[in-house]
């Protein structure tokens, strides 16, 4: 994504800040053919890292056994801005330039996948804790059979590229 300097995220704790209100993106990983396999996804933004689960015949597994690298790409904050608001001056508002504001993030690291029944509740509970955290519901654990039916996913986070294109 190109980031232009009056665009570029104010410091870690600004896109941190965005991806954590977000908490849902697309988890890019390259698949066969060069065509990659994206999936759109809740996720948990720990310190250092990512975490969250999918069902197992998802097609992203087959593209992270042949390479555990992803990109999770979260955006939002958008609004189409019409070019009559973006006038030079006393310009004619029809010469007017539109465009679009947001606010995006693009995480990047190595992925471990897990099948692991603690690993995978672990998970769980964050998630749980994450959208729901006044509780009330039983521990992941109690539903240990369905766990043959997902994976657990962390992405170590080893870079972060932010953009907040909200006008310059």
């Amino acid at each position: 994504m190109l980031i232009r300097p009056h665009d570029a995220s104010t410091d870690e704790a600004q896109w941190r800040s965005f991806v954590h209100q977000q908490g849902f993106g697309h988890f890019a990983v390259s698949g066969a053919g060069g065509i990659p396999v994206l999936v759109p996804t809740q996720f948990v933004l720990l310190d250092d890292r990512v975490v969250f689960h999918l069902a197992k015949p998802n097609p992203v597994f087959a593209a992270l056994a042949a390479t555990p690298q992803a990109v999770l790409s979260i955006a939002g904050d958008w609004a189409y801005i019409p070019g009559a608001w973006r006038m030079v001056g006393d310009e004619d508002p029809s010469l007017g330039v539109p465009t679009t504001y947001y606010g995006a993030v693009q995480l990047s690291g190595p992925v471990t996948v897990t099948d692991e029944i603690e690993e995978i509740a672990a998970i769980l509970r964050l998630q749980l804790a994450d959208v729901e955290p006044d509780g009330g519901l039983q521990d992941p654990l109690v539903h240990t059979k369905r766990f043959a039916a997902i994976r657990g996913i962390e992405m170590m986070i080893d870079d972060a590229r932010a953009k907040f294109k909200y006008g310059a």
